[in-house]
């Protein structure tokens, strides 16, 4: 059905055209932009006023004619249509097909904004999920229906972190069918094509939509993409009752798009020019994940984001934090070491890790050993801090027993190639290895109990 269709244009500035608002015409409702010469191009009414509706135009404004193009108001929202189908497809960043086959067959046609899910149907997440990288398996846990995004900085393997997640990822306390959804905002061609090969090469490619939304690509699609992501996921988790991995990258293009069209749009900047409502416009995105009464499925979120200049405390990282449940923290100088992950020990967290391990999810250990870690880890980077200053020879015994523990929790415990894929039984028999490098009265956090039945006999340390 054809929507209401009008000639002549208010004014344009940069990808937002003005035109006299119409009867009927709603927010986010999708229109037809036709100039004088035949072509076409699709928008969204990004806002309202008593006499104008501002359009978002997904491409360029160049050649559009105040008198000679005419505005089709479709009187619905951006829509995407969803099939199982969609598993092994690659789209754009507005959900066209872009791997050179027709669009699935389907009747189901949804909007991409998504509804708001009922805080009380909400189930809380408790699966852990096998990702097979020890920095995050052993210290930063991932649940089932988590939100835990990346903070990166440019340069460092946040791609390569990311490949590895969705290739290896697994939920070994349930058999229900696990897929992924990636969603890529303002990435280079190079990035994309890394990734696509990436889960061709290992098989994974079937199991995965993928939504690129290029660095050549209109900006202003970058605000699309990863609603269309959220909701191809939603499909497959609540209609299909799949457990879905939703990885987006990067969030900082995203935001600095949205800071665009906010700054168009002549609204008051907050925090490093980006709008007031930058917290509330992520929030939507984030609290897309979960698991909810009566559905099989569930939808887990790692976002990506390259923090600027590597600062952790700017508005994007600062604001992601606030939202969801922890932050896997990328550091440069471990990637300057040669360490791969470089995953930060101390600033990285997952608030859920202590209601998706220990018996009957990972290991009976698993509290009392990444408690440890955590704790010995700390004191290592103070005694390498206090060497800096003094010089190592003038260290304790014990503080270059920790000295020794750094090292070894770096090369051995954190450090693995990336196609290593590790069980967790794995990750915590190497964690207990690592620790033998430390007098069995320093580990004052695990039990007797455990250290009588995990601690490796051998020659090293004292804890043996």
């Amino acid at each position: 059905m054809r929507g209401l269709e009008f000639r002549g244009l208010s004014s344009v500035s940069g990808p937002i055209v003005i035109v006299r608002r119409q009867e009927n015409v709603g927010f986010s409702e999708i229109v037809n932009i036709r100039d004088g010469r035949g072509g076409r191009k699709t928008g969204r009414v990004v806002d309202l006023s008593a006499e104008y509706a501002a359009i978002q135009v997904f491409g360029s404004t160049s050649g559009l004619s105040t008198e000679e193009t005419s505005v089709e108001f479709l009187q619905r929202p951006m829509e995407l249509f969803l099939s199982e189908d969609m598993l092994g497809r690659v789209y754009d960043g507005l959900g066209r097909p872009a791997d050179g086959y027709a669009a699935p067959f389907s009747s189901i046609c949804r909007d991409v904004n998504g509804e708001p899910i009922n805080p009380y149907a909400r189930v809380y997440p408790r699966d852990f999920i096998q990702t097979g990288v020890s920095a995050i398996d052993g210290m930063n846990t991932l649940i089932r229906g988590q939100k835990l995004p990346i903070f990166s900085g440019s340069g460092l393997p946040h791609n390569r972190l990311a490949a590895q997640i969705i290739r290896q990822a697994k939920i070994r306390s349930d058999s229900g069918h696990f897929v992924m959804v990636f969603a890529a905002m303002g990435v280079k061609y190079d990035v994309a094509r890394f990734f696509i090969q990436s889960f061709e090469e290992s098989g994974v490619l079937s199991q995965v939509v993928m939504f690129l939304s290029l660095a050549d690509s209109p900006s202003i699609e970058r605000l699309i993409t990863p609603r269309c992501a959220l909701t191809a996921a939603e499909y497959l988790a609540f209609d299909r009752g799949m457990h879905v991995l939703v990885v987006m990258t990067d969030m900082t293009n995203y935001c600095e798009a949205l800071r665009e069209v906010s700054s168009i749009r002549g609204e008051i900047p907050s925090r490093k020019g980006f709008p007031g409502y930058l917290y509330s416009d992520l929030a939507a995105l984030y609290e897309r994940a979960g698991k909810i009464q009566e559905s099989g499925g569930s939808i887990t979120q790692i976002p990506i984001l390259t923090m600027p200049n590597d600062d952790i405390s700017h508005p994007i990282p600062d604001l992601s934090g606030y939202i969801t449940e922890g932050q896997i923290v990328l550091d440069r100088g471990m990637f300057q070491k040669g360490i791969y992950p470089p995953v930060a020990g101390l600033p990285s967290l997952s608030r859920l890790m202590k209601d998706g391990i220990g018996e009957g999810m990972t290991r009976e250990d698993h509290k009392d050993l990444a408690s440890q870690l955590f704790a010995a880890y700390s004191k290592a980077k103070s005694v390498r801090n206090l060497a800096s200053i003094i010089g190592e020879e003038e260290l304790s015994s014990l503080d270059k027993k920790y000295m020794a523990f750094g090292d070894s929790f770096e090369q051995d415990f954190l450090t693995q190639d990336e196609t290593d894929n590790r069980s967790i039984e794995e990750t915590l028999d190497l964690g207990w290895k690592t620790l033998m490098a430390l007098p069995r009265d320093e580990l004052y956090r695990i039990s007797e109990e455990y250290i009588e039945k995990y601690l490796p006999r051998g020659d090293e340390g004292e804890g043996t």
